[in-house]
């Protein structure tokens, strides 16, 4: 089943056009890193596809009126900071809006919901805190937490590792490996090249807003790509625990 689909996307930012015809589909299942430099378009991508900036071409998720599209894709953007002084618990419960009805009280369910959430990202004695009391990459696995339990069949993270300790990390990335695993789709534009090769089931690659490869990590991060789009070589290998990708310097 395609969970999200483009069709000649291209957007643009005041009067220069950052994404250029972009065509994708991704399907059920899958955890999809959404890699380039800085500049690329990814950022760009993922609002556009949500129906947050305007944009030619068509995408299914902008298509889906406003609360249906909310069950259908959870998304994370790149801004961390809460800005409201309720509790963990408060913000997390939040993810169940798209299931109320308007007044509505969260049901057996919704609990069940949030609780996991708060248990999958090691926040349960953080439940009755103040979450802007909370460092800045506390903050962030509450809103990743709130995300979560939405439920959602498609979850769009942009950088959702920035902040976290190396620790947290790889309990993210194999988080949303699990989670397509189960059948979910999960999308995150990611810089670490490390962390997309070792997790990720497939890595979209955008350069100068034009998408330039798409495929499984070995077929993706070649030489040549490395070269070409990110200026660097690399270590790429597969030991005894798995895939590993190591930049090694700047190509000039």
């Amino acid at each position: 089943m395609t969970v999200l689909a483009l069709d000649h996307l291209t957007a643009s930012r005041g009067n220069r056009q950052v994404l250029h015809d972009v065509s994708l589909a991704i399907g059920a299942g899958e955890f999809v890193g959404l890699l380039g430099p800085n500049g690329a378009g990814k950022t760009t991508l993922l609002r556009a596809a949500l129906g947050l900036m305007p944009a030619q071409g068509n995408s299914n998720l902008a298509a889906m009126e406003r609360r249906a599209r909310a069950r259908h894709v959870a998304w994370l953007p790149q801004t961390r900071e809460i800005a409201w002084p309720v509790s963990v618990e408060q913000i997390v419960t939040l993810g169940r809006a798209p299931h109320l009805s308007p007044g509505q009280r969260p049901g057996h369910e919704d609990r069940s919901a949030i609780d996991t959430a708060l248990a999958r990202m090691g926040l349960e004695d953080f439940r009755h805190r103040i979450a802007t009391q909370l460092s800045g990459g506390e903050q962030a696995r509450v809103l990743i937490a709130r995300a979560l339990a939405q439920q959602t069949p498609l979850l769009m993270a942009d950088e959702p590792a920035a902040g976290l300790d190396p620790a947290n990390q790889i309990a993210l990335m194999t988080l949303f490996a699990e989670t397509a695993a189960s059948g979910r789709t999960v999308i995150a534009a990611m810089h670490d090249l490390g962390l997309a090769v070792r997790h990720c089931t497939r890595l979209v690659v955008l350069d100068q807003g034009r998408l330039v490869a798409d495929g499984p990590p070995a077929q993706v991060l070649t030489p040549a790509l490395l070269a070409q789009v990110f200026h660097i070589s690399a270590h790429f290998e597969h030991g005894p625990a798995g895939p590993v990708f190591q930049p090694l310097q700047v190509i000039a």
